[in-house]
């Protein structure tokens, strides 16, 4: 395949029509299963606005994992099959924006521990642009090093679906992926378990697909619309505050199916209100 150039709960504030995040949820959807993970926007926000505007920019549109090494991690972010599905499918880079500056000793520190999100970058501690990986053990003792390339930040952690993650880990056990050598910067590939080694095709390949917990809010029939891209398998609670510290109201408890969700707040749109969505872990 030649590749070418081309918190408990988690929590979005919201207020009056319009949002501002913390704690954004993203949710991989891939071909092993699925998993959430918690992004940490107040302790790391430039390399999670990063991630984010990837994500809302569909620049990981078909993007697969494309590296696996051994109790160690999981990498994507770098390529995705272009025209997938069609008799003209071919691997081609991810289009990158501007390097981001590296946030290891920005804000609260974050190990590489098991379950964690960092970037992968080169051996320019600023060079960070698209890929990402997951720790599949405990790396601090090398990825926590800032003479490896300045340290590698950690902008989130899996919160829900770790036994998704543990397909990664490669062993005798392991009967939903395995690592072929398919040349080149796919030596080390994460295939389906099913793949033949000496024929490794596009329906081989672990895609991903990332979607963001997007809640967003309108004004209809002086009442006001809140929706979200629910959280499958957890209860899911809309929240609300008339005050500043807030003192959190339960609007809606409601079992999450992974659709986009709405409910209605019948309080007059001119009232002033602060919300906020929330997951159970």
């Amino acid at each position: 395949m030649p590749c070418r150039p081309v918190v408990c709960g988690i929590f979005l504030f919201l207020i009056h029509l319009s949002a501002a995040r913390a704690g954004t949820l993203a949710q991989f959807r891939t071909t092993v299963g699925n998993f959430d993970v918690e992004l940490y926007d107040a302790d790391k926000p430039v390399t999670v606005r990063n991630f984010i505007h990837y994500v809302q920019s569909g620049l990981y549109t078909n993007m697969f994992m494309h590296r696996v090494v051994t109790n160690f991690v999981i990498q994507g972010g770098g390529i995705f099959v272009l025209n997938r599905g069609t008799p003209s499918n071919v691997l081609a880079y991810i289009p990158t924006f501007a390097p981001i500056t590296n946030e290891f000793k920005v804000g609260a520190f974050y190990s590489n521990l098991y379950g964690t999100i960092a970037m992968a970058k080169t051996s320019d501690p600023n060079s960070a642009t698209s890929q990402f990986f997951f720790n599949l053990t405990n790396n601090s003792s090398s990825l926590d090093n800032t003479n490896n390339s300045g340290g590698f930040t950690v902008f989130g952690h899996v919160v829900g679906g770790t036994n998704s993650l543990n397909a990664f880990k490669l062993g005798p056990t392991n009967m939903l992926v395995k690592e072929v050598n398919a040349g080149g910067v796919l030596s080390e590939l994460p295939v389906l378990y099913s793949a033949n080694p000496a024929n490794v095709t596009f329906n081989d390949l672990i895609y991903v697909d990332i979607s963001l917990l997007n809640v967003q809010i309108t004004a209809t029939n002086n009442q006001r619309q809140i929706s979200w891209n629910s959280v499958n398998g957890r209860t899911n609670i809309v929240e609300y505050t008339t005050n500043l510290p807030p003192a959190w109201k339960t609007l809606v408890t409601t079992n999450g199916n992974g659709n986009r969700l709405t409910v209605a707040d019948p309080s007059p749109t001119n009232s002033f209100r602060f919300y906020r969505v929330r997951a159970l872990y």
